[in-house]
């Protein structure tokens, strides 16, 4: 593993609206600042949908049991499918200039046959982060550990894990979630079977494909920290507050942004 001087945060802010824009003002503020790379964590303590970049709402979403349970339906500024959040999803952030992830130094695992058509940067990016989030999870979990999909982290055909990728100029963004102690039931009732699946799902139902870690939030932190060298921030990174809100007010918290499609 290259060393590459992570700074780790754990930061949630207040709002599921916030949250997002955390990751994308990170990224904007790794750009401007030129950093060798971030590590965040956080956890949402409400539920609400966010929908991958080019989601379309209506394929996605179960609009009116959302709305009756006033659960936000959001978007995110990467692909990738729609999901539910909320207690027990720990997501994760990680920020990384694309030199450091475009010919990474370590053996990464062959692509799959869904990984194969992708543009090479964007491959070469997924193999080396997945990679090191598979070897990461089989070592804390001490069972076997996939890469399904695209970007799908799963045990026994089972996904735990979902996560997507957004590139700026000089650096890109990979975050995702992992399901820890998330009531699964839930998902079926606000959203619907998804539009496109991977191969490896075979048409199964939320609760038959997906499938929760017993684990401990810190503990599956800390084998991300030490599976990137990561270390903690001493204080929060300057101006990064005031851009989650600007990108908020203009952005994430806009019916436009989240429901354009």
């Amino acid at each position: 593993m290259p060393q590459l001087h992570i700074t780790s945060l754990d930061l949630t802010r207040a709002t599921p609206e916030l949250n997002l824009a955390c990751d994308e003002a990170l990224l904007d503020w790794a750009e401007a600042h030129d950093s060798p790379g971030l590590l965040r964590f956080w956890e949402s303590d409400r539920h609400f949908v966010v929908l991958g970049y080019a989601n379309r709402v209506a394929d996605e979403v179960n609009v009116e049991a959302c709305r009756a349970q006033s659960v936000p339906i959001l978007r995110r500024c990467s692909g990738g499918g729609t999901v539910l959040q909320g207690p027990g999803c720990v997501n994760y952030a990680i920020i990384l200039p694309m030199s450091s992830v475009s010919h990474p130094s370590h053996s990464s695992p062959a692509p799959g046959p869904e990984q194969k058509h992708s543009e090479g940067g964007i491959t070469a990016a997924n193999q080396f982060i997945m990679g090191v989030h598979r070897a990461a999870l089989t070592k804390l979990l001490g069972k076997e550990v996939t890469i399904e999909g695209h970007t799908d982290l799963a045990i026994a055909g089972r996904k735990f894990s979902g996560n997507a990728q957004r590139r700026k100029r000089t650096h890109l963004l990979f975050h995702g979630s992992f399901l820890l102690g998330f009531d699964l039931e839930l998902i079926s009732q606000f959203l619907r079977f998804p539009s496109r699946q991977p191969a490896y799902r075979e048409g199964r139902e939320h609760l038959d494909f997906l499938t929760t870690l017993d684990v401990r939030r810190d503990n599956l932190q800390l084998a991300l920290q030490e599976a990137w060298g990561a270390r903690e921030a001493a204080s929060e990174l300057n101006g990064l507050e005031a851009a989650t809100e600007q990108l908020c007010s203009e952005k994430y918290a806009r019916e436009a942004w989240n429901m354009k499609w």
